[in-house]
């Protein structure tokens, strides 16, 4: 296999070359700036996802394609790059790919949340959710992947859950949420929420084997463990040697505090309006299809949230 890896430098995208490496493929990575490290063998093809002849130089010679590069963001100043890359840099990467093996990563904000169960690949988010530019600009982006493999396309879709551990240096909204806990700046969390933790590295290996046996056209939810937000920053708090946080916010309180703080000429770091608004109902996924289909399996969410805490430890 000689893979191109889209988004290579991001959080996901740096644990998927590295899992390609150490399996023994051919790896080159894509992205816009160059990644901090690369494993050794591992080629650099630096350019814009939307510009063509870039892309074009970097897709010669791979017979596979991992497409990872996209924005996540909460911020609504994100709002238009988020279109840009998550919607019309899928476009180009499809045209372009042609015939290739693509594995396009989508996110588990396509299959819900749904109310009173966990979500499965059969669903969709709320319609009211689709105000929310990065759920809206994700299910863009993964209809365009759905309508090419409609059209005989060699694509399938992954759909990670809540992915945690080292390496997400920029960092994503998940591990600021991680960062915030272990530092002891969230003070309360959201009552009655819930999310599906995974580690970044079995999401990473979910990645291969949806290559490897996953069928075209099809939506691979890569989980973890169902979650309470309680339990979730329990463990952070645990893993980082501190008390967890014991304040139980209404979501009521604190969407009308996101709203007031949306107004405000900078946004609050621990307060985003669209991050609060999708998290009105427990984000709850049920990743069986993955585990029948691919033999995909996940170790304990505490595991991996220790990991991603001790990640954030300077080295010593």
């Amino acid at each position: 296999m000689k893979a191109l890896v889209t988004g290579a430098g991001g959080f996901i995208g740096s644990h998927v070359v590295a899992a390609l490496a150490a399996a023994g493929a051919s790896v080159r990575a894509f992205d816009q700036h160059a990644p901090r490290e690369l494993p050794p063998g591992v080629e650099l093809a630096q350019g814009d996802l939307l510009d063509r002849d870039a892309l074009r130089r970097a897709l010669a010679g791979c017979d596979t394609v991992f497409h990872l590069a996209a924005l996540y963001s909460y911020s609504w100043r994100d709002a238009a790059a988020m279109e840009r890359v998550n919607v019309e840099g899928t476009r180009v990467l499809l045209e372009e790919a042609g015939a290739r093996r693509i594995v396009h990563t989508s996110s588990c904000a396509t299959c819900g949340p749904v109310a009173g169960r966990a979500a499965t690949e059969a669903d969709g988010p709320p319609a009211w959710e689709l105000r929310v530019p990065y759920k809206r600009t994700k299910v863009a982006g993964e209809q365009l992947a759905l309508a090419a493999a409609a059209r005989g396309a060699n694509v399938v879709i992954v759909n990670p859950t809540t992915p945690v551990g080292p390496g997400d240096r920029r960092p994503t909204p998940t591990g600021k949420m991680v960062a915030d806990v272990a530092a002891g700046r969230a003070r309360a969390y959201l009552a009655r929420s819930a999310l599906n933790i995974v580690a970044v590295e079995d999401v990473a290996r979910g990645h291969l084997l949806a290559c490897e046996h996953g069928r075209a056209g099809r939506r691979y939810l890569l989980g973890g463990e169902n979650l309470s937000m309680k339990d979730t920053f329990a463990a952070i708090a645990a893993a980082a040697g501190r008390r967890p946080p014991r304040l139980a916010v209404p979501w009521a309180v604190a969407y009308a505090g996101a709203r007031v703080a949306s107004i405000l000429p900078r946004e609050p770091r621990l307060l985003l309006l669209d991050e609060v608004r999708v998290a009105r109902r427990p984000m709850l996924f049920d990743d069986a299809l993955a585990r029948a289909e691919l033999d995909y399996s996940s170790e304990p969410a505490a595991a991996a949230l220790a990991r991603a805490v001790r990640a954030l430890r300077p080295a010593t």
